[in-house]
């Protein structure tokens, strides 16, 4: 299904804040894809997954976009991997760059679910790679390279999640034709101690949600001030904080990361049609959850309140429609003064929360949605005081 492609279409095609296709009713495997920045490219998809961009509109216009989707569609047929498709080569050797940039790019923007930002984050990490011939990237060069980001300071765990990434990005390139063999087979995911004891104690709690209320004054203080700026000078006024109301997304987004303990993905994710209010259940969507698996998650007394305060603020679609919260987390946890303490690690206060409260640990398993109990053991950790209390109980013995 498809709209057919017209100038008029095209010209009227507005950026979002997401990057969005419009695929061509009348040559199949022709699509218009626009970007949050308003630019709008012409790419050809010959079979699943395997795309290439054309050419920029309007540089590119679109009688010469189908001329050219209609002879790579037709090379496709015949030769598998169409010529025009293979991406632009420096010297005759394709690079890095050139295959982040006109391949890896269109397919993960429509596969990956960090879209454009898989091959953006490649790029930065391995950027003494990007204008190398990709097939240089072997075994022994990436391991030279990991050796030498640990001993800058990058935690080995992030070179483990770069050098993952490199590989799925490589075994398409393989995959596609672009590599002869699969590369960096022996290059190892290193074994590290990810367990981190780290969350919330009551005094620091007592603190960040004390820093959570003097932020929200002062949003509605200044909300205040600057209506009565913009009204003495005739401009539209916004929509004023009642006593009651939030400044804005960032004190109902932690205090319902505190009570469900929601990876922030998951929380960024959700949509009011994910919550229900009157049986006090929250729902994570497979499509953003980890484990590409639904889950239920209660909603304890605090968070149902929370909530309900949100939604008249923020009534309809994505209850906190954000990219991220590091500005305003860094911002808060410097007001609260709580050091080395991350947006993840108030799900960490949620599981320890409840380890120490005697709640079982498959029970917490369900709740965080983890796959196996093997990850959630690491939060039993969590709760030194808890098991030394369990521990005493059998001490009567020992003179």
């Amino acid at each position: 299904m498809g709209t057919k492609l017209t100038l008029r279409t095209v010209e009227a095609a507005k950026a979002q804040a997401r990057p969005y296709e419009l695929r061509d009713a009348e040559i199949k495997g022709l699509l218009l894809r626009v970007q949050p920045t308003g630019a709008k490219s012409f790419i050809v998809e010959w079979a699943r997954g395997k795309r290439t961009t054309i050419g920029r509109f309007p540089v590119t216009t679109l009688v010469a976009a189908r001329t050219q989707a209609l002879a790579i569609l037709s090379d496709a047929a015949q030769h598998g991997t169409p010529k025009a498709a293979k991406p632009k080569r420096k010297g005759g050797i394709i690079t890095l760059r050139d295959y982040m940039d006109e391949e890896y790019r269109p397919w993960a923007s429509a596969n990956h679910k960090s879209g454009d930002s898989a091959p953006d984050r490649l790029l930065a990490a391995f950027a003494e790679f990007a204008d190398k011939p990709l097939a240089s990237m072997d075994n022994s060069a990436i391991e030279r390279w990991r050796t030498k980001r640990v001993n800058t300071g990058i935690a080995k765990s992030t070179c483990n999640r770069e050098i993952a990434t490199l590989k799925a990005a490589l075994r398409r390139a393989h995959k596609w034709g672009f590599l002869e063999a699969t590369p960096l087979t022996d290059v190892t995911i290193e074994k590290v101690d990810n367990e981190r004891k780290r969350f919330l104690d009551k005094d620091e709690e007592k603190r960040l949600r004390s820093a959570l209320d003097v932020r929200d004054a002062e949003g509605r203080a200044a909300r205040a001030r600057g209506n009565e700026w913009r009204q003495e000078r005739g401009k539209e006024l916004l929509p004023a904080l009642g006593s009651d109301d939030y400044a804005d997304h960032l004190t109902p987004a932690v205090l319902l990361s505190l009570n469900t303990g929601l990876r922030k993905g998951e929380l960024i994710a959700l949509e009011w049609t994910d919550i229900n209010l009157s049986e006090n259940l929250l729902t994570v969507r497979a499509t953003a959850a980890k484990s590409k698996k639904s889950r239920h998650v209660p909603l304890n007394p605090e968070a149902v309140r929370v909530l309900k305060r949100w939604q008249r603020q923020q009534p309809e679609g994505r209850l906190f429609p954000v990219k991220d919260f590091k500005t305003a987390w860094n911002s808060l946890m410097d007001a609260s003064k709580i050091a080395l303490f991350r947006w993840h690690d108030l799900r960490h206060t949620f599981a320890s929360n409840l380890v120490m409260a005697g709640v079982d640990l498959n029970t917490v398993r369900e709740l965080l949605g983890h796959a196996d109990l093997q990850m959630t053991l690491r939060y039993a950790h969590l709760a030194p005081e808890h098991k030394a209390a369990a521990v005493a109980l059998i001490s009567g013995g020992a003179k």
